[in-house]
């Protein structure tokens, strides 16, 4: 008796998603966009792309596949053209076929049109089919578009069985004429996921326990399944192989806890690095935590991530990893209680309860970035920085912007910080004569702010000091829903914690009593947080150089000698601004508690003239 066949490998997501809209004849050409350069793990076999559709879309489906690129022409992938072809497509297994030419794609056509049941899978499309208006392109690229646009619509090809495969990085840089017909399907190929990166990890590093693949893999987020492989085991890096990498890691580890166990799991995820760079991150002098066997792991493998996503993104990301939580913050005590509650509910995953997005306003040295940064800390979130986006995104602008919101989404949960965002996302942003690119990467980063699928995945904070020049419809709920105002110090009190809170953070011990910082404080009326914290240091200088302990003499001293900025009228107006953009009264200081919109808005108008004027 016959045994069963083995049942076929489940295909990815997108790929069934192209199968089945192929079947039901949805379209017949296809643009795969997005993370279109990873490997994908089919069974137990890495597959590129285009060895992908090769070797398992299209194997037992198509006679013959081809690849049709700009560099290389036409090669044969798959099967055998038995005429019509001679001395215009070349086999897979030649190195050089020379470029692509207008009468190599007629030929082509007469042969899908003879011989059918052909795939054509088109490699970097964007260079063969860029966007533009055809009317401006040269004569070869217009008949290269005209033909696919053509294929794509033609009864007789799409009913003999022929599929067309277009693959960019960007659907952007796609022809939009292209897209745009009805025959054209586009299809995203997304970031792995938690059990795609769980599966590879099982398969390039087989010595990980299941405990230690499932940690790792809701570590890794963010990353592709050839940066997983670059950093596994089993990837044919350069370098120092496993055994050498583990017997180097044991003289290191030697003499702590668990020196085999810590040894053998290192050396699976430290593929490529150098002795040096391995020791750097491993700081074998350092101690030690009792509790948490695969500290020093999760250590390298975030190091390397960040190493990775940083460069993947072109530098148009920064990693942001605070140091303090919401307990080194002084001051700001309806703030805490505020931020704790949200980070309560990132925790848990409370995603109904979890805001889209935070607004953070105030004046000038309020305290706002010190504690965002504290929140995350507290909430445990990875963060990253949005960087001069308008500045670098020249050229393959929206490109980069859906790599980088790609990644970002994949790494999830995770904040995504924009600081001074009034310069950002300013109303009247994009109109510089930049052909509309500032405007169209604003409007690309609304839409992503408000997907509600990102509610408790992806969390917005965006910190300015005046909310005035931010267009209103990135205000509005559902992408930035809860507005923190920051305001200076109320009370001597307050103004004592701030004192404090920043001579801890620097370990400056000081002898003053709770009734000399009273007294000390009283005169500060009017100190941002900014000011109270470079009057700190400037009392620590100052004992340093006196070779004194740092006293309540100190800093009384201090606070004689020290200048404020003053710009009270700006204060004034920052402040009001605050006050009118705060999602609840409970928020704000006691003199604004009660004051009514109207009375708000004609004090903001006077400040505003007043702070305006100069």
């Amino acid at each position: 008796m016959t045994a069963a066949p083995a049942p076929r490998p489940a295909l990815p997501r997108w790929a069934e998603t192209l199968r089945q809209k192929y079947l039901a004849g949805e379209a017949s050409t296809f643009v795969l966009y997005r993370n279109v350069f990873d490997s994908f793990l089919v069974g137990q076999t890495l597959h590129s792309l285009q060895s992908f559709l090769v070797a398992e879309l299209f194997k037992d489906t198509k006679k013959h596949v081809c690849e049709v690129s700009l560099e290389r022409g036409i090669r044969v992938l798959s099967g055998k053209w038995e005429r019509g072809m001679a001395g215009l497509v070349g086999d897979a297994s030649e190195s050089d076929q020379g470029g692509l030419t207008l009468a190599a794609l007629h030929a082509l056509e007469q042969q899908m049109r003879s011989e059918q049941s052909t795939a054509l899978i088109v490699p970097y499309a964007d260079a063969l089919l860029p966007a533009g208006d055809p009317s401006f392109m040269p004569q070869q690229d217009r008949q290269i578009y005209l033909a696919f646009h053509r294929w794509s619509l033609d009864p007789s090809l799409t009913r003999g069985d022929n599929i067309t495969v277009l693959i960019a990085e960007s659907l952007n840089a796609i022809n939009p004429g292209l897209l745009s017909n009805p025959k054209v399907a586009a299809i995203e190929v997304p970031m792995p996921d938690l059990e795609q990166r769980r599966r590879v990890m099982a398969h390039l590093a087989p010595t990980l326990t299941e405990a230690q693949v499932r940690l790792f893999s809701e570590r890794t987020g963010g990353l592709r399944t050839v940066q997983l492989a670059s950093i596994l085991a089993n990837s044919e890096g350069h370098g120092m192989g496993e055994p050498e990498r583990r017997a180097f890691l044991l003289q290191l580890l030697s003499g702590t806890p668990d020196a085999e166990q810590r040894a053998s799991t290192l050396a699976s995820i430290t593929a490529g690095m150098t002795p040096a760079e391995i020791t750097r991150l491993i700081e074998p002098g350092k101690a030690l935590p009792v509790d948490d066997v695969n500290a020093q792991v999760l250590k390298v493998i975030h190091t390397r991530k960040r190493e990775m996503i940083e460069k993947e993104c072109a530098g148009l990301i920064e990693f942001i990893e605070p140091r303090h939580g919401l307990a080194s913050v002084g001051g700001h005590e309806n703030i805490k209680h505020e931020l704790l509650a949200i980070a309560k509910n990132l925790k848990e995953g409370n995603t109904t309860l979890t805001p889209m997005g935070l607004l953070a306003v105030g004046p000038m040295g309020s305290g706002k970035t010190f504690v965002i940064k504290a929140f995350l800390k507290e909430a445990g979130l990875s963060a990253v920085a949005l960087k001069n986006f308008r500045s670098k995104w020249v050229g393959s602008t929206e490109a980069n912007l859906e790599r980088v919101l790609a990644t970002v989404k994949a790494m999830g949960p995770i904040a995504v910080i924009i600081d001074e965002g009034d310069r950002s996302f300013g109303n009247g942003g994009g109109e510089g004569g930049d052909d509309g690119t500032s405007s169209r990467i604003i409007a690309r980063l609304k839409e992503f702010m408000a997907e509600t699928e990102n509610r408790g995945q992806v969390l917005f904070v965006m910190m300015t000091n005046r909310p005035d020049k931010l267009d209103s419809d990135i205000k509005r709920p559902g992408r930035l829903d809860r507005k923190i105002p920051f305001f200076y110090c109320q009370t001597a009190a307050e103004r004592a914690q701030v004192l404090q809170a920043v001579l801890a953070r620097y370990s400056q011990p000081c002898s003053a009593t709770p009734p000399e910082w009273l007294a000390l404080c009283e005169a500060l009326d009017g100190y941002s947080n900014a000011d109270l914290e470079a009057l700190a240091l400037l009392s620590v200088e100052q004992a340093h150089n006196q070779a004194i302990p740092l006293d309540a003499a100190v800093l009384a001293a201090a606070a004689a000698d020290f200048m404020p900025p003053q710009e009270r009228d700006m204060i004034e107006f920052m402040e009001l601004l605050a006050v009118s953009e705060t999602s609840r009264r409970t928020m704000l200081p006691q003199r604004y508690r009660e004051m009514a919109v109207a009375d708000i808005q004609s004090n903001l108008r006077d400040a505003r003239r007043r702070a305006l004027a100069r």
